[in-house]
């Protein structure tokens, strides 16, 4: 069947944590959901689990394996085993409680920065200290400073590098022989890595997303992989994610690190929702793709146009649009702010993700185009330092 992309969904008086915190007449484009229904053979889904009646503890069941080990096997050539699959609430509650079971208080976490700004909650709160490994922005993309990345991960306090994959917020989609290179120094000096893969479907045409574990048995075994079809299938509410680790020892490890965090149960709707969209989900997937390349190709023609001193980077994976907004010489917050009460849009302040974010704007390209074109006319008024005169939001 056809989606609709187009079709403004109204979010306000949902609870929605992206639109009922934004001020009336603001347009959010900040926090990663997207404004777009999911795809129908998950609303089915849910429609009859609801039907039901009755939401008792849930049973995670041999479907759900099946779905998970299905979808990865199918779209990325990573072959699974269902005991190396820990069910969990959620990618985040999922990079603790590995963090929990590979460290200890004092020890040292290796980022490639800016990153999403949760890794750094999730160190902090265990007790570890940030490593950043900046990543360098030649032209319209960042590359890895490989010097500087085994420099640092020779460092004996390092236990952990957390890797983001699609990166969020630089958009990058990493090679093969980036991620084989990045898993060499792990190895090579004991580093064991987390790979953060819940952006895995969000990867644009002629780029393909290589599950970090997938790529040696070393690796593989060296590894965490957090995963959940959340970010894909715009289902965040529903609280449901994968740890794929196959060590049995390591395993355990964290599987006693999820019960000691309590997060170690999953709703039924989730779990429902999670098979629907890796059996069925297929055909509304390739065609959000589709549509999301069409705002961010949207985007960077209108940029050309009327906003050539704001570079936007080039958006191999993710629908976060990482724009450079140094000429307007403000720190990114109080640009964040300024747009806000100005310009009446939401963007997400890039020093959030880290010192390296300074001077940038995240913008979340995931609506329908009508909506980004008003954002973007939004932004080119703010700039040219017109009165806000806007057209009506309808959320």
């Amino acid at each position: 069947m056809q989606y609709d992309f187009d079709e403004i969904v109204p979010r306000r008086g949902t609870n929605s944590y992206k639109w009922d915190n934004a001020p009336e007449g603001v347009l959010p484009l900040w926090v990663a959901d997207m404004d777009f229904r999911t795809a129908k053979p998950v609303t089915e889904a849910l429609q009859k689990r609801v039907a039901h009646g009755i939401f008792g503890y849930t049973k995670v069941p041999q479907e759900y394996y099946d779905a998970v080990i299905g979808w990865f096997g199918r779209r990325h050539d990573f072959r699974i085993e269902k005991d190396w699959i820990i069910y969990t609430s959620g990618v985040v509650p999922a990079i603790s409680a590995i963090l929990k079971a590979m460290t200890v208080p004092g020890d040292k976490v290796l980022l490639l920065t800016p990153v999403y700004n949760c890794f750094y909650s999730s160190i902090r709160n265990n007790g570890c200290e940030t490593v950043s490994c900046p990543l360098i922005r030649t032209g319209d993309t960042y590359a890895i400073d490989f010097d500087d990345f085994e420099a640092k991960a020779s460092d004996p306090l390092v236990k952990v590098f957390i890797l983001c994959s699609p990166h969020n917020p630089s958009g990058r989609v990493w090679t093969r022989e980036e991620l084989v290179r990045m898993g060499e120094i792990c190895r090579r000096h004991g580093v064991f890595v987390i790979s953060d893969e819940i952006h895995c479907e969000l990867v644009y045409p002629g780029l393909k997303h290589i599950p970090f574990a997938s790529l040696s048995e070393d690796f593989l075994m060296n590894s965490a992989t957090c995963v959940s079809p959340s970010k894909a299938f715009n289902i965040a509410g529903l609280q449901i994610a994968d740890i794929i680790a196959a060590d049995a020892a390591i395993r355990a490890r964290i599987d006693k690190a999820i019960n000691i965090n309590e997060v170690c149960d999953v709703n039924p709707f989730g779990v429902i929702a999670t098979i629907a969209a890796y059996n069925e989900g297929e055909e509304w997937l390739e065609q959000l793709l589709v549509y999301l390349k069409g705002n961010y190709d949207f985007m960077l023609e209108f940029c050309r146009k009327n906003l050539p001193e704001f570079p936007v980077a080039r958006l191999e994976g993710t629908y976060l649009a990482w724009m450079d907004c140094r000429a307007l010489g403000k720190t990114s917050e109080d640009l964040e702010k300024d747009l806000m009460e100005k310009a009446g849009i939401w963007l997400n302040a890039g020093s959030m993700y880290g010192p390296e974010g300074e001077g940038y704007q995240r913008w979340n390209l995931a609506c329908p185009r009508a909506r980004l074109a008003e954002a973007l006319e939004r932004f080119r008024s703010y700039v040219l330092g017109k009165p806000l005169i806007c057209s009506p939001v309808r959320s």
